[in-house]
């Protein structure tokens, strides 16, 4: 009895070896994506409408400001599920605001506010000649806070512009399938976009 005890000891201290601790990678939220589908924005009151996803929620523009906008006819288009926004905001082509100057404002927004965190901003001409539609989307890559901006105009009247956000800290990698997934249905609501 008196080696059976130190015995055990002896078992138990040389069967307990230190561990290294290894750090497991970050990891990424799955993100289950819905099939693509659409419904029609053509409110009475507003200059332009579209198709939207289903799974999207248009709703009024008060987060710069409130209740009173600068033009009642800026919306945001809320994805709640994927964390996402479309801020889009809509202003009239007048000698206080020819085209050329929007079109700047526009191309400024993108270059300002990503040219030091985008790996590259890649603008993208569109036209839909039979809605009177031309514009550019731009594709912005890296870590910036915005992977896709654009604007849409006819030249003479309308314009909007678009840019889409996320509620987290921008990572290129982990919202690669989000924004993959949301630029088909930007490019789907470009392609209906009409004015009135």
């Amino acid at each position: 009895m008196k080696y059976v005890v130190p015995f055990l000891m002896l078992l138990v201290f040389a069967g307990c070896k230190p561990e290294t601790y290894t750090p497991k990678p970050r990891g990424y939220y799955l993100i289950e994506l819905p099939q693509h589908a659409y419904h029609s924005f053509n409110n009475p009151d507003f200059p332009y409408s579209f198709e939207y996803p289903t799974y999207g929620k248009i709703v009024k523009d008060t987060a710069f400001f409130g209740e009173k906008p600068e033009n009642p006819y800026w919306i945001n288009m809320d994805f709640p599920n994927l964390g996402g926004r479309i801020y889009l905001s809509y202003k009239i082509v007048s000698p206080s605001q020819p085209i050329e100057k929007l079109m700047d404002d526009a191309y400024r927004m993108t270059e300002t506010v990503h040219n030091k965190r985008a790996d590259y901003i890649e603008p993208i001409n569109f036209k839909n000649e039979e809605n009177k539609v031309y514009g550019l989307f731009y594709n912005v890559g890296g870590n910036a806070a915005s992977a896709y901006q654009f604007y849409a105009t006819d030249y003479e009247k309308h314009f909007l512009r678009g840019a889409l956000y996320f509620d987290v800290t921008p990572n290129a990698d982990s919202l690669k399938p989000v924004n993959e997934f949301l630029r088909k249905d930007i490019e789907h609501m470009l392609k209906s976009l009409k004015w009135k």
